[in-house]
Parts: structure tokens; sequence; C-alpha cells
């Protein structure tokens, strides 16, 4: 059997960090807890509003990075929406929480968020084939190095649950400096639910002071690289 790893957790410490940012010895189960229960309580909250990320911090005071592909939706007429999630977030840990909105500059190369656009056509009753070439053609059109897409469950409303999948470009799943993004999202349509995974290669993230063309023999003009070339 393969064991699978989550890409992301795969990578933190390496080239990805942490999503809650705090230690405490003494009082960690609690403030894990309080962390599961603000994410439980922003994602139930702004389901609609396509939640990419969403990252704790702890230094004196919580606060609270939310990512998210449409931030009006989430900010509200004049901060009013905002302001009653920062009261949710008080009433619900007896703490003042701060609350910072991030837009998602490019959606299409976010795993979690072309999950998301997946699980919502599959919902609406679109053919998951034409949903899932969708999403490859538009993130690798703006600029990913690989997408791999996956969905699994009744698919068309079919008797017997079956996994289907798309793949374009690398993703190299081992490499740890190369940057994938991973989502997942479940579709709850009307014969049960149909799990979407993606995957998406960003690039490698190179540490500092590397260049691209370190450890290539320099080419000698007769169309071979360096004394072994392919000349006479």
């Amino acid at each position: 059997m393969g064991q699978k790893i989550h890409p992301e957790g795969f990578r933190v410490g390496y080239i990805h960090d942490w999503k809650s940012n705090w230690f405490n010895e003494r009082d960690f189960a609690d403030m894990l807890l309080e962390d599961i229960s603000i994410r439980d309580h922003i994602e139930g909250k702004l389901a609609h509003a396509g939640l990419s990320d969403i990252t704790i911090e702890r230094r004196g005071e919580v606060t609270v990075d939310i990512h998210t592909a449409r931030p009006g939706i989430v900010i509200g007429k004049s901060g009013s929406e905002v302001d009653a999630l920062r009261r949710d977030l008080h009433k619900l840990t007896g703490k003042p929480v701060k609350v910072n909105i991030r837009e998602v500059k490019r959606p299409e190369l976010d795993a979690k968020l072309v999950a998301q656009s997946i699980a919502e056509q599959l919902q609406n009753r679109v053919a998951f084939r034409r949903a899932m070439k969708r999403a490859l053609t538009s993130a690798m059109r703006s600029g990913a190095k690989g997408v791999r897409v996956q969905v699994s469950g009744r698919l068309g409303g079919a008797e017997m649950a079956r996994t289907e999948g798309y793949s374009d470009g690398r993703v190299p799943l081992h490499t740890l400096r190369a940057d994938i993004d991973y989502g997942f999202f479940e579709a709850r349509t009307t014969t049960g639910r149909i799990g979407v995974k993606c995957w998406i290669n960003k690039g490698e993230v190179m540490p500092e002071g590397y260049r691209s063309d370190q450890g290539e023999e320099p080419d000698d003009g007769r169309g071979g690289r360096g004394p072994r070339g392919g000349g006479r």
C-alpha cells in the first residue's frame, strides 16, 4: 500500500511555514482546542467566501489572518461583517482577537480554491470531466509548473463509487524544495459526497545565491557540451 502524506505538512519547516505560530508548554492543549474552534467558526460562517487559508499568531494578543478570494464578502458593507466576526471570536475565546483579511490575488493557483470550485460545479450538476479539465487548463495558463486533480465518489450518480483523475505538467511530491500546494474539498451532491483533491506545483524554492545554470557544462558551439560533446 502507498503511504500518503500531506504535501504541506511534509514541507513544514523546510519551505512552508506553520499555520499556527505560537508556543506554550503549559497551556498547549487548551490553546490548540481554541485554535481549532476559531478555524471551525470561521469556516462555518464564511463557507461561501472562497476561504483559502487561516493562520493564527499569538504574541500577547490573538491575530487571525484570513486568506480569501472574495475579500468584499468577508469585510461586508463598511466593515460590518468583519466587526461581527471579531465580536464572535472574542465571545468564543474570551480574549481580544485581531482579524486581518488578505486577498488571494490568483485563485486559480490556489489548490484549496481550485478544489472548492470543482466541488461547487459538481453540486450544480456540471459534468465532472469538464469541470476538472477546465480547472487544469486555467491553472496551467496562470503559470503553474504542474497540476493534478482527482475526484472520488459516485461520479455522475453511478451506483458504484470510483476514482478518476487528470494531470498536466510535473508534480514531484518527493522533491522537498518543490512548492506543492494541496487542497481538498467535499461536494455534497444528491447521490452522496464526492471528494475533490488538487495538487499544484508552483515551481522550486531555491536557496539564496543559487544559479539554475550551475553544474551544466558550457556549450562549445559545435552542438555538443564541452570536450565530450557530440562532435566527430
